[in-house]
């Protein structure tokens, strides 16, 4: 049954509220993983988390923060939705490695080593050089393996993703984004990488942002599945969930935030184009309270039994960051 294990996305940046969070808790799920940072600085997140510790003062019937997968357990036995945070850049941090351990503990689990670009410690998906993991980059590394914080990859280029994983003493996970066999886009993830990163214990989530997915908007749930059971046959369930990258109802000012940062005069379009500027329009079997449901009903006609879609939709999450975010000190 859908309901019956840990529901966890791995990945969301929605416009905030308490009439999306009462959406999150019908829709079944007990944990998301929502970004707080793309480009802000270490001063800058801390505001981010004063804004979030507001949202749990407001909303504490709906949700409460995860700094542990005991909170997720908690949650799930309150029906309160955890929420814990991730950094998509490693701005965060500025160029301090001290910052690490003390943004994890502020309550930071997960932090990507680069968006797009070229960052302090690694090379973005966008880059047309990808030189590999800088010499800061490889103590980062290092210091996020200590302190029990997760690497993500998500828009990192193929050279320095593989490098993290060879580097890294703990498996790392790739929180958003789909196959290249499915979707040939800067963004999604070759045979190479996925191999790689489970071959290590590492984590896929599947994304279903419409630029990371066959037929883009229009693409279906059964072509979704689809997707999931061809990457499950090649390297195996255990190291497979979703990370929607859901980014319901925000603004477009957002969107050129997530794009530009304080780096470009130029309009940046990411994915998009001039004459396509905009959100793309969401699945509409995914952007309500029913959109986990489907996708467990999805692969359960793909052929997946209960127990190997439960582990998709959050089992192996959970399982996942049990591990990772333990201090090794």
């Amino acid at each position: 049954m859908y309901q019956h294990g840990i529901v966890i996305d791995g990945l969301q940046y929605c416009n905030w509220n308490r009439e999306y969070f009462q959406t999150l808790k019908a829709s079944g799920i007990n944990a998301v993983h929502a970004t707080i940072v793309y480009h802000e600085n270490a001063r800058e997140t801390l505001s981010r988390f004063a804004e979030w510790n507001a949202h749990f003062e407001k909303n504490s019937d709906l949700i409460m923060p995860v700094h542990s997968m005991q909170d997720v357990e908690l949650a799930k036995e309150q029906g309160k939705v955890g929420i814990f945070f991730g950094a998509q850049n490693c701005s965060p941090i500025d160029d301090e490695i001290g910052l690490i351990e003390v943004m994890r503990r502020q309550g930071l689990l997960i932090m990507q080593l680069t968006y797009n670009n070229q960052s302090l410690l690694a090379t973005g998906c966008y880059e047309k050089t990808d030189t590999g993991i800088t010499r800061f980059g490889k103590q980062a590394i290092s210091e996020m393996n200590r302190v029990g914080m997760i690497i993500d990859m998500s828009h990192s280029a193929e050279r320095s993703t593989l490098e993290t994983i060879d580097l890294s003493s703990r498996p790392i996970c790739i929180s958003h984004a789909n196959p290249t066999f499915a979707h040939k886009a800067l963004r999604n993830k070759s045979d190479t990488v996925l191999k790689a990163l489970t071959e290590r214990g590492g984590l896929l989530g599947f994304s279903l942002y419409p630029f990371h997915l066959p037929n883009g908007s229009a693409c279906s749930l059964e072509d979704f599945c689809q997707m999931i059971a061809r990457t499950a046959d090649m390297v195996g369930v255990e190291h497979l969930g979703i990370g929607s990258d859901l980014c319901l109802n925000q603004p477009q000012q957002v969107l050129e935030w997530m794009r530009n940062g304080r780096w470009s005069k130029a309009m940046d379009y990411g994915e998009g184009s001039a004459a396509n500027s905009g959100w793309p329009d969401a699945l509409p079997w995914f952007s309500g309270s029913q959109g986990m449901e489907n996708i467990y009903n999805g692969l359960i006609r793909q052929g997946f039994n209960e127990s190997e879609a439960g582990k998709i939709l959050g089992g192996n999450w959970f399982d996942f960051l049990s591990e990772g975010l333990s201090p090794t000190q």
